[in-house]
């Protein structure tokens, strides 16, 4: 059983602090204060932020994985950061103001994902806080596929036309 005893001063505010990079020193740490792998830190103003709070907001995936090896507990920010969408999911699905939500320092949750580099995650969630962007992202989606057909289409042109030179006419793009 882990000690219910406090931790001493100072050992949460390194643990949080060296989550945002350092992950060797919090593999020492945590071995030490094993506790420490849910403790909190307050900033103060209402800002707390645990070590994979940290860890998450950061993109630091090695660091987060680490923690929750160690026994953290996993939030929709690290869920948001390590791609784990069906976590999202479930959360956004259970209250919608989740999508909106930000974690420590005020960072929203896709700004987690996006930190993840999660393009899963991220989707889910633009679609969700501005479903007026899907329109448009799949008019652009279509310009694209009709820009790529065209672009084919005169290649292919181009190179028939090398082959056919004896041919009366031409072969045309359209």
């Amino acid at each position: 059983m882990a000690s219910i005893l406090p931790l001493p001063p100072g050992v949460v505010g390194e643990v949080v602090g060296r989550s945002h990079g350092d992950l060797e020193r919090v593999r020492a740490l945590i071995g030490q204060y094993p506790t420490a792998s849910n403790a909190v830190f307050d900033w103060g103003n209402g800002d707390f932020e645990s070590a994979l709070g940290a860890a998450a907001h950061s993109g630091r995936r090695d660091i987060a994985e680490f923690l929750l090896s160690r026994g953290a507990r996993m939030d929709v920010f690290a869920a948001a950061m390590l791609g784990k969408i069906e976590i999202v999911k479930a959360m956004v699905g259970d209250d919608a103001a989740v999508a909106s939500s930000v974690g420590p320092h005020g960072i929203a949750l896709i700004e987690h994902a996006k930190k993840g580099g999660s393009k899963d995650v991220v989707a889910y969630l633009e679609a969700i806080l501005h479903p007026e962007r899907a329109g448009q992202r799949r008019a652009r989606e279509e310009r694209r596929a009709v820009v790529a057909a065209r672009t084919v289409k005169a290649v292919v042109a181009k190179k028939l036309n090398g082959v056919k030179k004896a041919a009366p006419k031409k072969v045309r793009a359209r």
